[in-house]
């Protein structure tokens, strides 16, 4: 008769309670109460919202490099569309745009919109940082074209042609274009000729009104900001920069050799300072 083998028997493992207990106490003393900390940090920690003003004869492209940079690294950008017209009226609309973001919010201004975000800021507790670049930064009572012809060296004052354009309330304004003949020297040296044509015919005029409005009291005096000189800027020369930047407190660097379009030609730079700014005060 065939003869039938009993099983191996194998030995049992039995999982009690203490011994899921002594499992959970080692996973649990894995993880540092600094680690977990920072986990939590991360967590709760909210990217600013990148407010991106531009100045007189450009528009809100002139931003684009530097918005990629900005969205790759996770930050909300908005470019506004600054319309030139008058200092109040400017700085009024971007305080109203302001008033819509919930969250914290790094104002970004080229140019004279610098001197929008200097009065637009005040009164917003989300505005956490200003940063300047190549950018007018006024006193109370300073205008743009003051601040512009303190020092030597700036090529717009023979560079400018004016056209005359209707009030809504009646009346005449003068808006102030870059002669596109010497729109390249004076605004964008530092770029290729065939992209500063292109930037010539699409440029937007500025108001005289909104360049010769004096300046409210100023947000810099009471909120961190951030400075990037142009070095080699022939619209607002690089000594009026730098005065404007120690006189807020700014913490400041420059770009060598950069025209007032700094923001183009060096848009990782630019997008760099902004991201030390914005993560400076979160």
């Amino acid at each position: 008769m065939p003869t039938h083998e009993s099983p191996i028997s194998r030995p049992r493992v039995r999982i009690t309670l203490p011994v899921i207990l002594a499992v959970l106490a080692i996973l649990v003393a894995a993880v540092s109460p600094s680690a977990a900390a920072s986990a939590s940090a991360d967590r709760q920690r909210v990217k600013p919202t990148v407010v991106l003003v531009h100045g007189a004869f450009a528009d809100a492209s002139s931003w684009n490099e530097v918005i990629a940079r900005l969205q790759i690294a996770g930050y909300p950008v908005i470019a506004t569309a600054n319309p030139l017209r008058d200092l109040s009226g400017d700085s009024a609309y971007l305080s109203s745009i302001v008033s819509t973001i919930p969250g914290p919010v790094v104002l970004v201004g080229h140019s004279y919109g610098g001197a929008v975000i200097s009065n637009a800021a005040t009164g917003h507790s989300n505005v956490k940082a200003l940063v300047f670049i190549a950018a007018f930064a006024p006193d109370e009572g300073e205008s743009a074209l003051d601040l512009s012809g303190k020092y030597p060296g700036s090529l717009l004052p023979t560079s400018l042609i004016t056209r005359e354009f209707p009030l809504p309330g009646g009346g005449t304004g003068t808006d102030a274009y870059i002669n596109p003949a010497k729109f390249r020297a004076a605004f964008a040296a530092d770029l290729p000729a065939r992209d500063t044509a292109l930037m010539a015919a699409t440029q937007r005029p500025a108001s005289l009104a909104a360049l010769g409005t004096p300046s409210g009291t100023p947000a810099w005096k009471n909120i961190p900001s951030w400075y990037l000189v142009a070095g080699a800027d022939q619209a607002i020369p690089a000594a009026a920069q730098w005065f404007m930047a120690k006189r807020a407190g700014a913490r400041t660097s420059e770009v060598k050799g950069a025209s007032h379009v700094v923001m183009i030609s060096h848009s990782d730079t630019t997008a760099a300072l902004i991201t030390a700014a914005a993560r400076a005060t979160s």
